[in-house]
């Protein structure tokens, strides 16, 4: 990812923060020699500096198949993002350009195939979207939850690179910024005006 050094977003922390806000990622990685790429659900364990990543696929995906022989995957995490106008700014000769926040994940990845492993990583997904549904999902039948383990193929993602990309308007003067965060916070749509607010937010912090 092109990241210029006043759009970097480096620190670990903030990577972690953004990555389980926006835990709806893309797995991307090549079928002979062609890409391909799977919007899923992912749970994320830290230990220390050491990041590990969980996540499924339905079998049928032909993508699950060849992960079998695939050594590293790139997992994407996208934030709230939107068009910004160039009338919020102060010089005329400007043109458009759009907002975002974004992280990517390069990684090894490893097929888990255990049946005892499997569960594991179903109760951290069930804990982090729906505690409550644990209780539902144990009591399900053996042979309907063996069944629901058996059509997935599950993946376990050792992070070897994290890179980060906050799009703010950083490179502009602190009254365009201002402006920008205003007129996306004002949006009616919601990734823009979630955008709007997180840059709020930041041109608070470095007051």
């Amino acid at each position: 990812m092109y990241i210029p050094p006043y759009f970097s977003m480096p620190d670990l922390d903030e990577q972690i923060a953004f990555m389980k806000a926006n835990s709806f990622a893309v797995l991307v990685s090549t079928i002979d020699g062609e890409m391909n790429a799977t919007h899923l659900p992912v749970h994320l364990r830290r230990e220390e500096d050491r990041v590990r990543l969980t996540c499924h696929l339905a079998k049928p995906n032909p993508q699950a198949a060849a992960l079998a022989k695939e050594a590293r995957v790139l997992l994407i995490f996208n934030g709230p993002h939107g068009y910004v106008s160039p009338s919020n700014y102060d010089k005329v000769e400007s043109v458009p350009t759009w907002n975002y926040v974004a992280v990517h994940v390069y990684g090894k990845v490893r097929i888990v195939d255990d049946k005892v492993a499997k569960l594991v990583q179903m109760a951290d997904l069930i804990g982090q979207y729906e505690a409550a549904f644990q209780l539902q999902w144990d009591s399900l039948s053996d042979k309907y939850r063996d069944g629901m383990l058996a059509g997935i193929t599950t993946l376990e993602i050792e992070v070897e690179r994290i890179e980060g990309k906050a799009k703010l308007s950083q490179n502009r003067s602190a009254g365009d910024q201002a402006r920008v965060a205003d007129w996306l916070a004002a949006h009616a749509a919601a990734a823009p005006h979630a955008l709007g607010e997180q840059m709020k937010l930041r041109i608070d912090k470095h007051e």
